[in-house]
């Protein structure tokens, strides 16, 4: 898989391709990230990418010139990301996970000339109703929960029972030693019968979506009823 980054700041993703899962996708060439300034593309003597915005308002706007020119470079689905797109969730992470080649354009200043988004992006993406600063930690976010999903990445086994997965979140887990200050694993975690291992981990599973997260669980409640 090929990962096109269109940025204004590149060197956010310097230590974010060396490390952990991406870091290692990468060494095992199982994946390709292709990070582009696009200010580069800009035929500004300053190499400026950015102005006014027509009608008047605060705030610069991204020129399309710039990020049209880069976005013709690079090829795959074409992803920008902005408080106005669909929300990114583990449904879509397994979509694009499936693709060959994607391209994820990160935003800054007041966003982008519309035009970018009516005629040259596939889709737009948001990781929450909030703002930030700019689109390279939402990439980073993005890039992460597809990466694991490819094969051979992850562990299978790890993702089986992974939050959101089945609409349910996770079991609580323990690890040595068994009693920390008064404070004791579940016994039934240290008995070494799998199958109460087992029922325990998912009625936990089902408690705690059910507290945190109603909205998942009347989601897992419309599955289950159609089993």
């Amino acid at each position: 898989m090929k990962i096109n980054i269109l940025t204004l700041f590149p060197r956010y993703f310097e230590v974010f391709c060396r490390e952990s899962i991406i870091g290692k996708a990468i060494k095992q060439k199982k994946i390709t990230i292709n990070v582009v300034n696009f200010r580069d593309f800009s035929k500004n003597k300053h190499k400026k990418v950015d102005d006014y915005v027509y009608g008047g308002g605060p705030g610069l706007l991204l020129q399309i010139q710039p990020v049209v020119d880069a976005l013709e470079k690079v090829g795959g689905l074409k992803i920008a990301l902005s408080p106005q797109g669909q929300k990114f969730d583990q449904g879509v992470a397994r979509k694009l996970a499936k693709e060959d080649e994607i391209t994820i354009l990160c935003g800054h200043y007041e966003g982008f000339d519309q035009r970018i988004i009516d005629n040259f992006i596939d889709f737009e993406l948001s990781l929450g109703d909030f703002i930030l600063t700019g689109g390279e930690i939402a990439a980073m976010a993005i890039i992460d929960a597809i990466i694991r999903l490819k094969p051979d990445i992850i562990n299978p086994e790890s993702l089986k029972n992974e939050t959101f997965n089945d609409f349910l979140l996770d079991f609580p887990q323990y690890s040595r030693p068994a009693n920390f200050r008064g404070l004791e694993v579940p016994k039934v975690l240290i008995s070494g019968n799998h199958r109460e291992i087992g029922e325990w981990r998912q009625e936990q599973r089902e408690l705690i979506t059910k507290k945190k997260r109603p909205d998942l669980w009347e989601k897992f409640l419309k599955i289950k009823n159609k089993k």
